[in-house]
């Protein structure tokens, strides 16, 4: 099929180089000029495993192409791909200027019976607003709008789209329904579901996906708080818990907060489409303040060993992306720690394997950048693990503090044992440890 795909952020680019891999024509379509030129050469925006290769591989083939010409992209295609962004607003709710943007773009240029698929976020009643628009720019328009909202996750998205757990269309006809089972031909197994139900079903599922997956690690965090302060230690409390078959132990790993681009803007979405219906989603509501006051952990341990004023310390923070995987700093609790120790006079050093451009662009020259684990730590008060990249799982502690003011480690991500770091000389603070 000849698909085309608005949109070259995780979603867009993902989508567009899987389905291109899968053998369908791929016209990939951004207004940013600058960005379609690195593509066009090779040159992937952000850090994503295995995306660069299938890029590569399908730009070859001559299946998948980068362009900023969009009424040949639509004129060209079968199905048309919504995967714009839907960043968060001021009160929460979700900013669909792009997504409405192409929707009336597609009802100007499109001729003949095509489908308008919006793989973006957003919230319950877009594809009917989508429709409604459709019909308002273009009364004869044959455009017929789905939902086939994405579930990728940052650092295994190409794995996330070749072997899913499960597949959803939101749409009105049969026609609409067999023609996006034509587009996933290739991908659907007969292990995995696939769901077919109305728009706003399907958009909510969505939601409701990352809005409980967000409350769980929240739920967990405050677990940890409490585990604390009553003197248990909440790694064993939640191994225990995953053994129980309904609960699961994924995403039962307390820490510092979650952040990136899904879970908490589409956690404030929800709660604001709740709240444009008449109702308050108090538990979603504590769930994005439980996170909030998360990422402020590790910075109330810190003072609370140094000092409310921390001038005279150097901190190394060890990871800056929101996540290990993936180069995203979007809302991740490592940028609010780092601001929070210069905020109390700290000097800090910052080290992550792949996020330093991004991070340089939010703090400049306010902190240094280390090249490597072992540059990183030099004249520090202590190390503070932020995010689990494997590169820190297995370190030499005992040969790091050598060069170290004070042998400390504030594991912000629970993937060190105590009694090992200790042994190598150093103190240690987990979160909820005994």
């Amino acid at each position: 099929m000849n698909i085309a795909v608005f949109g070259t952020g995780y979603v867009g680019l993902v989508t567009g180089a899987c389905l291109a891999n899968l053998g369908h024509n791929v016209h990939c379509i951004d207004i940013d000029e600058r960005k379609i030129k690195q593509l066009q050469k090779g040159i992937i925006p952000f850090f994503e495993p295995g995306l660069a290769d299938l890029v590569a591989r399908n730009v070859s083939r001559g299946r998948l192409l980068f362009t900023v010409d969009a009424q040949t992209a639509i004129t060209f295609a079968e199905a048309i791909f919504n995967c714009v962004g839907t960043p968060s607003r001021e009160d929460g709710s979700a900013d669909l200027r792009h997504v409405f943007a192409v929707a009336q773009i597609v009802a100007r240029t499109a001729r003949g019976y095509k489908l308008l698929i919006n793989k973006s976020t957003v919230p319950p009643g877009t594809a009917q607003q989508c429709h409604s628009l459709i019909q308002e720019t273009n009364p004869s328009s044959e455009v017929e709008v789905v939902s086939n909202p994405e579930f990728l996750a940052e650092g295994k998205a190409v794995h996330d789209f070749t072997h899913p757990d499960k597949i959803v269309f939101g749409a009105k006809t049969l026609k609409a329904y067999s023609l996006l089972r034509r587009i996933y031909t290739g991908r659907a197994r007969t292990y995995i579901p696939v769901l077919e139900t109305d728009w706003e079903t399907a958009e909510m599922i969505k939601y409701a996906n990352n809005s409980f997956l967000a409350t769980k690690i929240s739920f967990v965090n405050e677990l940890a708080n409490i585990c604390e302060r009553v003197g248990a230690d909440v790694k064993m409390v939640t191994q225990a818990m995953g053994l129980d078959y309904r609960i699961n132990p994924r995403f039962l790993n307390p820490g510092i907060g979650y952040g990136g681009s899904c879970f908490p803007k589409d956690v404030r979405a929800l709660i604001h489409a709740a709240r444009e219906k008449g109702y308050e989603a108090q538990l979603l509501q504590e769930v994005d303040l439980l996170n909030e006051r998360q990422k402020n952990y590790l910075a109330h341990k810190i003072k609370a060993r140094f000092g409310q004023t921390l001038q005279g310390h150097r901190f190394v923070v060890w990871g800056l992306a929101f996540k290990p995987q993936t180069s995203d700093i979007r809302e991740s609790p490592a940028l609010a720690l780092v601001q929070g120790l210069l905020n109390h006079g700290a000097d800090v050093t910052v080290y992550d394997p792949v996020a330093h451009v991004d991070v340089r662009e939010v703090f400049g020259e306010k902190v240094r950048y280390a090249s490597s684990l072992s540059d990183s730590v030099i004249d520090c008060s202590a190390i503070l693990l932020a995010t689990e990249w494997d590169e820190f799982r297995n370190v030499n502690f005992a040969e790091l503090g050598k060069t170290m003011k004070h042998k400390m480690v504030f594991d912000g991500r629970n993937i060190y044992e105590p009694e090992m770091v200790k042994e190598d000389g150093f103190e240690y603070v987990g979160v909820g440890r005994k």
